[in-house]
């Protein structure tokens, strides 16, 4: 009930107490009432055991024994609290199942285990506010056989694989471990066509695409930290995914490439990838940035980016040719923040930047990706760029081979960084420093085309993957119990 309406109910007049205690009455009534509803709402409580349950279950308690039955017994806002073991099972999340929570009692003892068979650990299919946490799932594999959305995906939020639609909202993962010892992985932890999430204290490795994805998404309300991703092809992959969309506070090492937001035609679509704010659903794949001076939303800052150099990685026919030895790396991105990263130690270059023809070499349906409006500030360079490519450096940017019509590599900028290795253009700190209201395209024309060959070239021929170790354990979940009903694993 409104204040207005209650002062309302005080007026003036030999009635008013009258009113007033009534409409106090109505109100208690409409709390008791409240009050039975809740208590006959409480949320089921689904445990996955392996072992025999009590002799006397609890109310609202029930025992399956397998993480699939216990998914497709659950409603919104019921709980599947998982014990250890090692679970031999792939687990769907339908639609009808949405709004569940999937949580492992111990992060490193509760293991969904694909053994190396083709298939996707968990999935989400079409499932709105699906909550996984505080579990690991494991060696599952790509191969014949799959069905069109793929396999070899350990946990994914699936909202429409292909339908350049966003009509899934609502994907939250924390306390996750994702792993491949086999060259066979493709993508750790996994979300496209969805929007409003958040993953936290998630570790990815071994994996031939990407540790973590999140694509398709134009506006993706989201944000990741606290994660470590190594020993990838790549550690962050986002295809045309964009708008408020914050990766911070984690650490990328030993993937042949760190960060890579990218536009990309047709994968995953609508193109392209867009971090400006408000994005809306494109109707072109193009937008024109007229100055330096925008308001980013897709911010990629606080991380640690370091020694992305491994050739010994899995890899796709994709990911094994893509420009390697590169901290963070930005095949044809709009309106992108790079802020206050420590990038050390990658061999070609801290931060490479570059137009992107997709497909290439291009064809008639190739649409050729602007490097434009983006922000490389106030960020830590150190010890990149030590390979003889004539390229190599802490800073690369390329553009202006392959404009648009009115479209082109302009409107970048660079400020307050620290660097110690060579900057490409070498005047980027004064013509594209973000002082300035517009910046022209790199320009640097047929040079560095061929050097973006070269590492591609270099990516393909050197490289020798080999299995990646399994991890050690990982930070698990301090309170497994924290915000669940009373049941006998959270008496």
């Amino acid at each position: 009930m409104s204040s207005s309406w209650f002062s309302h109910g005080r007026s003036r007049g030999p009635g008013g107490s009258r009113i007033a205690l009534l409409a106090m009455l109505v109100i208690a009534a409409f709390a008791a009432m409240a009050s039975t509803a809740a208590a006959k709402k409480v949320p089921q409580v689904n445990i996955a055991s392996q072992g025999e349950p009590p002799a006397v279950i609890p109310p609202n308690t029930h025992y399956f024994s397998t993480i699939q039955a216990a998914v497709y017994a659950s409603h919104k806002g019921d709980w599947v609290l998982i014990e250890p073991g090692v679970y031999d099972e792939e687990v769907k999340i339908p639609k009808a199942n949405e709004g569940i929570h999937v949580r492992g009692m111990n992060r490193n003892t509760v293991i969904v285990d694909g053994q190396h068979k083709v298939g996707n650990g968990i999935i989400a299919e079409k499932a709105n506010n699906v909550w996984i946490e505080n579990l690991t799932v494991r060696n599952f594999d790509t191969g014949a056989g799959c069905a069109d959305e793929g396999c070899g995906n350990e946990i994914w939020w699936d909202g429409g694989a292909g339908s350049k639609k966003q009509n899934v909202h609502g994907w939250f993962g924390s306390y996750l471990t994702a792993y491949q010892t086999d060259l066979l992985g493709g993508y750790g932890i996994f979300t496209q066509n969805e929007k409003e999430g958040t993953w936290e204290n998630i570790y990815a490795s071994g994996f031939n695409d990407s540790g973590i994805y999140i694509g398709a998404c134009w506006e993706c309300k989201a944000r990741v930290y606290n994660g470590t991703f190594e020993k990838n092809a790549v550690g962050y992959s986002g295809s045309n995914s964009g708008g408020r969309l914050v990766i911070e506070n984690s650490i990328f090492r030993q993937n042949s490439a760190g960060i890579v937001p990218n536009g990309e035609n047709p994968g995953d679509g609508p193109p392209p990838q867009n971090g400006m704010c408000n994005a809306k659903r494109p109707r072109s794949p193009f937008y024109l940035f007229t100055s330096t001076n925008i308001e980013h939303c897709t911010i990629f800052r606080g991380n640690l980016v370091t020694e992305n150099n491994n050739l010994e990685v899995p890899a796709t026919h994709a990911t094994a040719k893509a420009p390697w030895g590169v901290g963070v790396e930005l095949p044809g991105d709009m309106g992108d923040l790079v802020e206050g990263n420590l990038i050390t130690r990658n061999v070609n270059n801290g931060v490479l930047g570059f137009e992107y023809p997709n497909p290439f070499p291009p064809e008639a349906s190739t649409i050729d990706f602007q490097l434009t409006g983006n922000k490389i500030a106030n960020n830590l360079f150190e010890e990149n760029g030590t390979s003889t490519g004539f390229l190599a450096g802490d800073i690369t940017l390329q553009g202006g081979a392959y404009p648009h019509g009115k479209y082109t590599s302009d409107n970048n900028c660079v400020t307050g960084n620290v660097t110690t290795a060579a900057l490409h253009p070498a005047a980027l700190e004064t013509e594209w420093s973000c002082a300035l209201s517009t910046t022209p395209p790199p320009s640097n024309g047929a040079g560095a085309i061929g050097y973006l060959v070269e590492l591609s070239e270099q990516a393909g021929s050197l490289r020798k993957p080999k299995v990646q170790e399994a991890p050690g354990p990982q930070p698990a979940m301090p309170e497994p119990c924290l915000g669940v009903p009373a049941n006998p694993l959270c008496p």
